[in-house]
């Protein structure tokens, strides 16, 4: 029997605008002009009979039809888009993991050879990102995030490396300032990274010392641009044990004060789907950390 239903298109822009408020943004997120949007909206509501929207000035107000419709249509969507994805991730090829920028190219790149050698049929597709995980929306198969308990319950989360931190400077720069205290820092520059700024302040307080005001401090758009900094001499940087390790080993890096458990955990998540792809890379990436 022929599904009764109007236009999916329709269907999507009466969605879209009214989960978002607005017809602009509506449009924007479709990738169509917002006349599209508008024609859309109005061949539904004359489709259906009803107004879906109280039109006031440059508002949108949901009719009591349209607020019924709504959540119905986007429960809808999530449906579909999830089962599109799960369809795509069936079909095999490549492993679409979603990473950290830093962690990426300081520690995930350099032993992704392991993984390709012990596995050739499987080909990983790398995507840097840092941004809250969603399966339904994203395209990617496993995601690798820094968080901390209580993990999500949406999907299969493992933690695999306990994060610690601590301050880093090149070794030239040590030798000239002699960090020795806590209290020493007064006499450095103090490096920041806007996406993580609180972290000299939990640093602080987790060995249990009072903030010190540094002769100077500068901010860095991107943790790999801080850390490039630390390890040119500019100033001292709190560093991520896990994606500084090399630099340490090397002596691009030294830590005067040691490190500190910081509370996160980097963590592989992913759907709770049937992808031994994803599985595989899961369990690799817990043989990594451990050796």
């Amino acid at each position: 029997m022929p599904r009764s239903l109007p236009s999916l298109n329709a269907l999507r822009a009466f969605e879209a605008a009214a989960r978002l408020g607005s017809v602009t943004a509506a449009a924007a997120e479709l990738h169509v002009t917002h006349g599209a949007v508008s024609r859309q909206v109005k061949q539904l509501e004359q489709a259906l009979g009803t107004a879906l929207f109280h039109r006031a000035g440059a508002g949108l107000r949901l009719s009591e039809a349209g607020a019924r419709l709504l959540p119905v249509l986007t429960s809808s969507f999530d449906l579909m888009e999830a089962g599109v994805a799960q369809a795509a991730r069936a079909r095999g090829g490549n492993l679409i993991v979603s990473c950290l920028g830093t962690f990426t190219m300081r520690w995930l790149i350099p032993r992704l050879f392991a993984f390709r050698a012990a596995h050739p049929d499987i080909e990983v597709q790398l995507s840097a990102s840092d941004a809250p995980v969603n399966f339904l929306r994203d395209r990617f198969d496993l995601a690798i995030r820094t968080a901390r308990p209580p993990w999500p319950a949406d999907m299969i989360a493992n933690p695999f490396i306990v994060e610690e931190v601590g301050p880093v400077l090149s070794a030239a720069l040590q030798e000239r300032l002699r960090l020795r205290t806590v209290e020493d820092l007064a006499r450095a520059t103090l490096l920041h990274t806007d996406t993580r700024i609180s972290a000299w302040p939990d640093w602080f307080a987790s060995v249990g010392q009072a903030e010190v005001q540094p002769a100077a401090a500068q901010t860095f758009e991107h943790f790999y641009f801080m850390l490039q900094a630390a390890a040119s001499g500019l100033g001292v940087a709190i560093g991520p044990k896990p994606v500084i390790e090399d630099d340490l080993s090397a002596g691009r890096l030294v830590a005067p004060f040691g490190f500190v458990r910081s509370g996160l955990s980097y963590v592989s998540l992913r759907p709770h789907a049937d992808d031994s792809r994803a599985a595989l890379f899961e369990a690799w990436l817990l043989e990594q950390s451990a050796a």
